[in-house]
């Protein structure tokens, strides 16, 4: 027999109920808050992701292989093998080997030396090109993350303005309804709201791009980045006359130019009447009853009795080449040498081309800089108009009473005061990212970017994947 439980169904409150959905809410968005991402994390994973900076460390990786194989030409190398078959008709024309080893090497020779320092420096050259790689990689996103971290907060203020302006709108429709103001006076509101809206379509759009932009450089998730303004370290103030001029590219360009002069010179060593000597070592175990050498290498003793051939024979000595008539090398000699000129001429104009962009920067920082000031100036000039005009409302200032006289202020001066300061808000916040980009600039055309990549990305390096993002920080 079966035993029946009888439970008792109670109806919950309606406390509870909410309770549960209070704490089932929390629960879902939660995991749906946007988490910051810190400029850091975006600048390593840019490294990390970047094309460039791939490329370049292949080239490094190649250039270390070509070094190595300049210099494992003076160890022996070792190579077995067989060359056995079926018999040989008439007189043999190989030698049948069960089992060979050979060993051969380079023992002297001076074009070598030359190639093998100009692997050398072809190793620094490739090492001083990835660094340039990761510092452009640097400049590039650092620039990206603080412009989409300028453009958020002007998109914070035109959402503001655009709060302004309906109400400004507000405003002179009862205004005009009523008969103070005329028409025209609603038709520029209008215009003004409608010319705020179009500014914070193009803000939002520009977010997109530089989100877009971001993702692609660093391979995260474009809905996970999310500026924090605090991880931004200041840019430091460089000067180029106290400085020195100098970038990772121009020295790469240096020593590759180097690198091939020394290629051309052991070029042009290899076409002179230099000794060139190598070593050689070979063992061979000889089959003797596969083939008829026994018949055309049979050996007699002193007694006139047929001997097989040895099966073991070992040859070693060195071999000694001078080269009296190479055209070979001659064309190369002067191939190399025309891709030294080529190289050397590339550094110059590299170095060239840096000085400018350095004088120039210099010219531009100082005009961003008081750009900056004046824009900041224009800021604060708005801001204390604002409160005038706020105070005016709060308390009053009794003007407009006798002729000539002041207008009192209206809500409709105010919300042309507030418009107007935040227009001179994201003047300012233009003008720094204007001074700021400059900055970055000049401190990569100097040759410093390592020192802001300390500031931006403290040692060690987070490995941080594409699914795992850094958690937001604590206000």
């Amino acid at each position: 027999m079966i035993a029946k439980s009888h439970v008792k169904a109670r109806h919950n409150s309606p406390g509870l109920w909410a309770a549960v959905a209070l704490g089932m809410g929390l629960a879902l968005s939660s995991p749906l808050l946007p988490a910051q991402i810190s400029l850091g994390t975006v600048v390593d994973q840019a490294q990390r992701n970047s094309s460039l900076v791939k490329l370049a460390d292949a080239d490094l990786r190649k250039a270390e292989a070509s070094l190595s194989e300049t210099q494992v030409v003076y160890i022996p190398n070792f190579v077995i093998g067989s060359s056995i078959g079926p018999p040989s008709i008439g007189f043999p024309t190989g030698q049948p080997s069960i089992a060979s080893a050979s060993m051969q090497s380079l023992a002297f020779s001076f074009p070598q030396r030359q190639y093998i320092k100009a692997a050398r420096v072809g190793v620094d050259a490739a090492a001083l090109n990835l660094k340039d790689a990761r510092e452009q990689v640097t400049l590039d996103a650092s620039a990206a993350y603080i412009e989409l971290d300028t453009v958020n907060r002007e998109l914070d203020a035109a959402h503001q303005q655009s709060a302004f302006s309906e109400r400004l709108v507000n405003i002179e429709q009862q205004r005009a309804d009523a008969g103070v103001d005329a028409q025209s006076e609603l038709l520029q509101a209008k215009l003004t709201a409608a010319q705020l809206k179009l500014k914070l379509l193009h803000l939002e759009s520009r977010v997109l791009t530089l989100i877009s932009q971001l993702a692609t450089l660093t391979g995260l998730p474009a809905s996970s980045i999310k500026t924090d303004h605090s991880t931004i370290p200041e840019i430091p103030e460089v000067k180029a006359e106290e400085q020195a001029s100098t970038t990772s590219g121009v020295e790469s360009a240096q020593q590759q130019a180097l690198s091939k002069q020394l290629q051309a010179h052991g070029d042009q060593l290899a076409t002179k009447i230099l000794p060139l000597i190598g070593f050689g070592a070979q063992y061979n175990r000889d089959a003797t009853s596969l083939n008829n050498y026994n018949l055309y290498y049979g050996r007699t003793n002193a007694e006139g009795q047929s001997l097989k051939p040895k099966a073991d024979n070992f040859s070693a000595g060195f071999q000694i080449q001078i080269p009296i008539f190479d055209l070979n090398h001659r064309a190369k000699a002067r191939e190399t040498a025309a891709e030294a000129l080529r190289a050397t001429v590339e550094a110059e104009q590299a170095k060239r081309q840096n000085d400018v962009q350095i004088a120039t920067l210099t010219g531009n920082l100082r005009e961003f800089d008081t750009l900056a000031e004046i824009a900041s100036l224009k800021q604060q000039i708005a801001a204390e108009q604002l409160k005038a005009v706020q105070t005016q409302l709060e308390s009053g200032n009794g003007a407009g009473a006798g002729p000539g006289a002041t207008p009192q202020a209206s809500p409709r001066a105010e919300q042309l005061a507030r418009i107007d300061e935040r227009q001179k808000f994201v003047d300012a916040l233009d003008a720094g990212f204007d001074l700021s980009k400059a900055r970055l600039n000049l401190l990569r055309a100097l040759g410093h970017m390592d020192e802001w990549l300390r500031e931006v990305v403290p040692a060690p390096q987070s490995q941080v994947t594409p699914g795992q993002i850094a958690a937001p920080r604590n206000p």
